[in-house]
């Protein structure tokens, strides 16, 4: 099974993803976890994004669209696979579907985690309280930055995914045990 988690910065995605991954064996493919491995290892892709996140702007199309394509292919990815911060743009989703439909696969789902912007804040800055800040894009006003691109650019995306009728929304305000039960019931579904 191979699921698109979507939603704006903060909402949930990676914790979710943790959870899929754990109970039904797929991988966690983060673009922004993948990008920041690029900036902690200095390779000449971590030191562009770098720039880049530190703004709280998009990573270019054929950088993001290389890095999925290549870790697609990986052993992990055979069973499926969840992906966490990418699509982002009509684009990056066209690419997307170009290369799966390359491979004979899909995405079976997108699960659209909804969650209020006000709650968004509060949730980065309890997230900066318990890691110290250690990310470097974790801070309120890096939030809004990607909050505004998340409306401008992603946001976007939905559409195209709604018109080929994978789109499910969750309600991301719910406890986390009760977002999982939600997408549990979701995948039911599909299975």
């Amino acid at each position: 099974m191979n699921i698109v988690l979507f939603g704006p910065p903060g909402a949930g995605k990676g914790t979710q993803s943790d959870r899929l991954k754990e109970k039904h064996g797929l991988a966690h493919l983060s673009t922004g976890d993948m990008l920041r491995a690029a900036v902690e290892a200095d390779t000449l892709l971590g030191r562009q994004a770098k720039a880049i996140m530190d703004e709280g702007a998009l990573v270019p199309d054929d950088l993001i669209c290389s890095v999925v394509a290549d870790r697609i292919e990986a052993p992990d990815c055979k069973r499926g696979f969840i992906l966490d911060g990418f699509p982002r743009t009509v684009a990056q989703a066209e690419a997307l579907d170009r290369m799966l439909e390359s491979r004979q696969r899909g995405i079976d789902v997108v699960l659209l985690i909804e969650v209020d912007e006000a709650a968004l804040v509060g949730r980065i800055e309890q997230r900066m309280a318990e890691t110290g800040g250690s990310r470097s894009d974790d801070n309120v006003e890096t939030l809004k930055k990607r909050l505004d691109v998340y409306r401008r650019q992603t946001a976007p995306v939905l559409p195209y995914y709604r018109a080929h009728g994978i789109v499910r929304e969750i309600d991301g305000m719910q406890s986390i045990d009760e977002v999982s039960a939600d997408i549990e019931k979701v995948l039911a579904g599909i299975d």
